[in-house]
């Protein structure tokens, strides 16, 4: 299996996306809204169409905080709202479109390119095109996932010692295009998944058994276009009939309790589940993928943010059947990210841990006989949100690794 080897970037890559230059003058802010019990129920209002407010981080229970990304057009009209109904917030970010993050991105991402020219090198602590990644990933074999349709390809790699239909643990970043930390530690990851072999058992005795299959830009033409126009894009970029509002959330889209209360069925929120189940191209092609090889054992979906691992169920209450197994090695894999730098992540159920959420990847694998069916959310818990900056790349990638390390040592070692 070859080296994920460093390339020098290709010429005409160099020029930073739009998205990162022409920013509009807006300040919009994000607020970190807790809600009592009586509130929870308010915060329905806040997610209508006319205040446009976009949720980062759904509110869970009461008492715990939901962070809001507020347009400028709409901010007194909800800090009005959440004033006089008494609801508490504080302001997280104060300027989400000009603060200083998003030019320290551009200052990264053009420092970054700039050293890859001279030193025929690939930074992994920068962020990256969608380009940029796959010309990264060249020597690594990829897997065609059929005609999708895309207008950026769909590519998985594949990591593999030899044989067919060996049983496989699917992984895959990005679904939700605007958290690039869940790509730059997919690239990262697939570097060290080529490097490990004759130098880490565990990584050796996987694959002479087992093979991976890992999509790293799971939501390509939403990620393309987080780079061409708009940061903070979430959905896919298909068209929806009947709307002026593009995109269906692709983790609202499986088969598995779609449609529910956990999701929405309006076209312009940030969790439209989609006409149908699996309607999305980039959903359709996993969920083909995976039926035909047939012998999936585990599947692994990296978000962000929020710090957490889960597993089945997030659109019912009722617990996985195999809840406590799973429970014990989402208790492990934590444990062991924790001790690299000291992060805190929390672990449980979709439905326990964060929200309700229907129509999710990890439902439908689990649903479909995936029994080792987990969800990554990535650092930060706030603070920056999906913005965090590129020198938390590395940290986030390298104690995400035991974690992973462990799921798929674990499903190795008891096979079903």
């Amino acid at each position: 299996m070859p080296a994920l080897e460093a390339q020098l970037l290709p010429p005409g890559l160099g020029a930073l996306p739009q998205a990162l230059t022409a920013l509009p003058p807006r300040r919009d802010q994000v607020l970190r809204v807790t809600a009592s019990d009586e509130d929870t129920g308010r915060g329905q209002i806040l997610s209508s169409p006319s205040h446009q407010v976009d949720f980062w981080r759904h509110p869970t229970r009461p008492g715990h905080p939901a962070d809001l990304r507020v347009p400028f057009h709409s901010l007194q009209a909800v800090k009005i709202f959440l004033e006089s109904n008494r609801i508490s917030y504080s302001i997280m970010i104060e300027d989400v479109q000009v603060r200083a993050l998003l030019d320290e991105e551009k200052k990264t991402m053009m420092k970054s390119r700039r050293m890859e020219r001279s030193t025929s090198t690939f930074d992994f602590a920068s962020y990256h095109t969608l380009d940029e990644v796959l010309f990264a990933l060249q020597n690594i074999h990829f897997v065609s996932l059929g005609g999708t349709g895309l207008k950026s390809p769909s590519l998985p790699v594949q990591f593999s010692t030899g044989g067919s239909k060996r049983p496989a643990i699917w992984l895959d970043t990005g679904i939700h295009s605007r958290e690039w930390i869940t790509q730059a530690t997919g690239i990262w990851t697939a570097n060290k998944v080529t490097t490990c072999p004759g130098n880490d058992p565990s990584v050796t005795a996987i694959l002479d058994s087992m093979d991976i299959f890992f999509e790293i830009v799971t939501n390509p033409d939403g990620f393309a276009f987080t780079h061409s126009s708009n940061r903070m894009w979430r959905k896919t970029r298909s068209i929806n009939a009947g709307s002026s509002c593009v995109g269906v959330d692709p983790n609202r889209n499986w088969d598995a309790g779609f449609g529910g209360s956990g999701s929405s069925s309006n076209p312009c929120s940030e969790t439209y589940h989609g006409p149908y189940a699996h309607s999305e191209r980039e959903v359709k092609a996993i969920v083909d993928f995976i039926r035909s090889h047939g012998n999936v054992k585990s599947v692994i979906s990296i978000h962000s943010y929020s710090q957490m691992l889960m597993f089945p169920y997030g659109y019912k209450t009722a617990p996985a059947p195999d809840h406590q197994e799973l429970n014990e090695l989402a208790k492990k894999a934590v444990s062991d990210l924790a001790a690299v730098y000291g992060t805190k992540y929390t672990y449980g159920s979709i439905v326990d841990t964060i929200y309700k959420a229907d129509g999710t990847t990890i439902d439908w694998a689990y649903d479909n006989g995936v029994k080792y069916s987990f969800t990554f959310e990535l650092r930060d818990t706030g603070r920056y949100g999906f913005l965090l900056p590129s020198t938390q790349i590395i940290p986030t990638a390298t104690e995400t690794w035991p974690a992973l390390l462990d799921i798929m040592a674990y499903v190795l070692e008891h096979p079903y």
